[in-house]
């Protein structure tokens, strides 16, 4: 070694003698079991205490750009630092920069709840620290994860013969879904590419998440390998339009690859009407993919169960359960009755990952892109046991109900209306010119629905600022609606009238422009 102590690259790797040892305990071994054990009843006492009183946080964070990270150290410390001080970093500097999405006024994109026995699945999750990437790594994760995705699809009424993985979220889900009918388009793609194959398109609703053209961006068909088909009136695809894009590219020579139905949009919770569209996609022999990240909790109770006839016939579907099925993010399940194509499309194992198990398990990491597997199933298990059947029937059920409530609040008041029909829990309103419609047609148009997009955008943002509830936006037939999620299991009806309030105290203060 040189004697400037740096490794020479060109001779052996440092012996034993050549570590710099040091004697102090406080740089060697783990956290002392004493310590831990004091600490992580502070940790449980302090999300016990947090959960309790979140509603007494400001629901928005209202720190600007920039504060947290100016705040603090721009490099690690060089010596140890106490858990004292860790924790009251957190609570004078991080949580002033937390959006509380457990506050039972958040009410903007999809409301979720990361429940107790979530919580205390998680914290499990990560004490175990288990990598459940092949069967012999974790026989526990492999199987219990067999378990739960079963115990969801027997509470889903979907087919009993499905495979299912769990994945991080729903654009994971969607991006091996629709891997795996690339592989089923291309079979050839897995050694050669798609380059130089003639061109293929993925067929979705205008109204589809934008996670779909994400994915067709990473699988190598671009943005123009999306078809965005229109929609009807109540923003569901529209059969007739897919039928005639698949034509038109049969007769161009481009390649049918997948057609993605989504059971509850992102915008406005509409369901395309799955049924039909499996019909297109038998009749043409495209694989179908149904993204149900949020509404598929729904499919839980009894009367709501026909909507979603039809679904049993995709070739991939996910749902959600981090989206309202209470379990801490990030939790999506991936159903398939073809988990050989998927695996034909992702299976790639170096020798160090062979076992003597070989077909006769299910080696997780070969249904998705990721190698290494957090143990989530465990969380999973933890909700499923403790709130049961009933107990989830009844939470989604009275969340449908208090936001239909809401929803004949908007319809019953003057001078605001419902942009989308409410088949879930989320409404989708604005304030329009005068006594508005259950369909939105009278929001105005030109420098009017300019002026009234700003008003809504206003009075949104008054109604944030206030720290009670929090709501967000989206476009719906080319104009600003507000959006209200009923999702939190902390979520009573006062708060839903607080909100009312607050939109109709925001809309006489944040008063609309004149054209």
């Amino acid at each position: 070694m040189p004697e400037s102590g740096v490794p020479d690259p060109d001779g052996d790797p440092p012996g034993p003698d050549t570590v710099d040892r040091r004697p102090d305990p406080a740089l060697s071994g783990d956290m002392p079991p004493a310590e831990f054990l004091r600490w992580i009843r502070r940790a449980a006492e302090w999300s016990a205490e947090y959960l309790d009183g979140v509603e007494g946080y400001p629901v928005l964070s209202r720190v600007a750009p920039g504060e947290l990270f100016d705040a603090l150290p721009p490099s690690p410390p060089r010596r140890p630092e106490s858990m004292e001080a860790i924790f009251r970093d957190l609570d004078a500097l991080v949580m002033p920069a937390v959006t509380h999405w457990n506050h039972p006024g958040f009410h903007g994109y999809f409301a979720v709840t990361g429940s107790g026995p979530g919580i205390i699945g998680e914290l499990l999750s990560a004490t175990l620290n288990i990598n459940a990437m092949v069967w012999k790594s974790s026989p526990a994760g492999t199987e219990l994860e067999a378990l739960v995705v079963q115990w969801a699809r027997r509470l889903l009424g979907l087919p009993e013969d499905w495979f299912g993985v769990i994945q991080d979220t729903a654009s994971t889900s969607s991006l091996v879904g629709l891997a795996a009918a690339r592989h089923r388009a291309y079979p050839e793609a897995r050694e050669l590419g798609i380059f130089g194959l003639p061109p293929g398109r993925i067929y979705t609703s205008v109204e589809a998440h934008s996670s779909i053209e994400k994915a067709a961006l990473t699988l190598g068909f671009g943005r123009s390998g999306v078809a965005k088909v229109p929609v009807d009136d109540t923003f569901r695809m529209r059969p007739d339009a897919l039928r005639g894009a698949i034509v038109a590219d049969l007769e161009a020579g481009v390649r049918p690859v997948a057609i993605v139905a989504t059971l509850g949009t992102t915008s406005t919770t509409s369901m395309d009407p799955i049924a039909e569209i499996a019909e297109i996609a038998a009749e043409y022999g495209v694989w179908l993919h149904v993204d149900a990240a949020y509404a598929g909790s729904a499919a839980i109770l009894p009367e709501l169960r026909p909507w979603f006839k039809g679904w049993e016939r995709a070739d991939s579907l996910l749902f959600n359960p981090h989206k309202w099925l209470f379990t801490p993010v990030d939790c999506s399940v991936l159903y398939s009755p073809h988990p050989e194509i998927i695996r034909d499309a992702f299976s790639l194992v170096p020798e160090y990952l062979r076992t003597a198990e070989g077909d006769e398990v299910a080696n997780l990491m070969d249904y998705g892109v990721a190698l290494g597997r957090r143990f989530r199933a465990l969380k999973l298990w933890f909700v499923l046991r403790y709130f049961g059947a009933e107990g989830l029937e009844f939470r989604i059920r009275e969340h449908i109900e208090m936001a239909r409530e809401f929803a004949d609040r908007i319809k019953a008041a003057e001078g605001w209306e419902l942009a989308a029909p409410v088949p879930f829990a989320t409404v989708v309103f604005r304030r329009s010119s005068g006594t508005g419609t259950e369909t939105g047609t009278g929001a105005g148009s030109g420098t009017e629905g300019e002026a009234l997009d700003r008003h809504n955008l206003a009075i949104m943002d008054r109604v944030n600022a206030s720290g009670d509830s929090f709501l967000s936006h989206t476009r719906v037939a080319g104009r600003v609606a507000l959006r209200l999620s009923v999702g939190n299991l902390r979520t009573r009806r006062e708060h839903l009238e607080r909100c009312w309030a607050q939109l109709q105290r925001a809309a006489r203060e944040a008063l609309p422009e004149t054209p």
